[in-house]
């Protein structure tokens, strides 16, 4: 399972046919949801933009096409990713951008921390669940791994784990942008309360100051 393919042989092709697909797919959802990437959840492909995250990209899948089990994984975590993209994809081109993630701020900060944390387990602990399942399955009698059930196996895993990582990271920034925001308003707001009460102070008859 560790064997490389070499450059020019046919598993070689097979493998960059299949990271082609996978990223290209990764790519293309990226590109439906969000194409100026404001919604990009992956800060380091936000910063890089598409120009040189499609460089870095080309580099990435022809080096991991001489890996098959490496290419496996990738692949698979980027179409997984691709259709996780798709799913809301229509509604974030429907909305625009910037008015799909105010609306998505909004309704993080109408939803308890502990049940966004909750579902968000159920979501990546179930797909992990499965390519836990596709690994301990890929052992075969000869004390040998089976590459593809394998590597399948480890990119939902990779995939999962990527999910839970951007998703704690959005939620982290979302929540620290809401404190920040309570704590402005807050510093803005005492000193209009002691302005006016200043001023009700001062209006007040001598006989009626207290």
């Amino acid at each position: 399972m560790d064997d490389t393919a070499s450059i020019g042989s046919n598993e070689y092709f097979l493998m960059l046919g299949l990271l082609v697909f996978g990223r290209g797919m990764d790519f293309l959802s990226t590109w439906v949801a969000t194409p100026n990437l404001a919604l990009e959840g992956n800060p380091i492909a936000k910063k890089l933009g598409w120009r040189w995250g499609l460089l870095l990209n080309v580099v990435l899948v022809v080096v991991l096409a001489m890996w098959p089990l490496s290419a496996l994984v990738v692949a698979t975590a980027s179409v997984l990713v691709a259709a996780r993209n798709f799913q809301s994809a229509w509604l974030m081109r429907s909305l625009g951008e910037d008015a799909y993630r105010e609306w998505h701020v909004q309704r993080v900060r109408e939803t308890r921390v502990t049940l966004h944390l909750f579902c968000l387990a159920g979501n990546t602990l179930l797909t992990a669940a499965v390519g836990a399942v596709l690994v301990y399955f890929s052992h075969t009698n000869e004390a040998k791994w089976e590459l593809v059930p394998f590597a399948i196996g480890m990119g939902m895993i990779a995939y999962s784990i990527a999910v839970a990582i951007y998703s704690l990271l959005a939620i982290w920034r979302i929540h620290r942008a809401i404190k920040q925001e309570t704590r402005q308003l807050q510093a803005q707001s005492q000193p209009l309360e002691t302005r006016s009460f200043m001023v009700e102070t001062c209006s007040r008859p001598p006989d009626q100051i207290s």
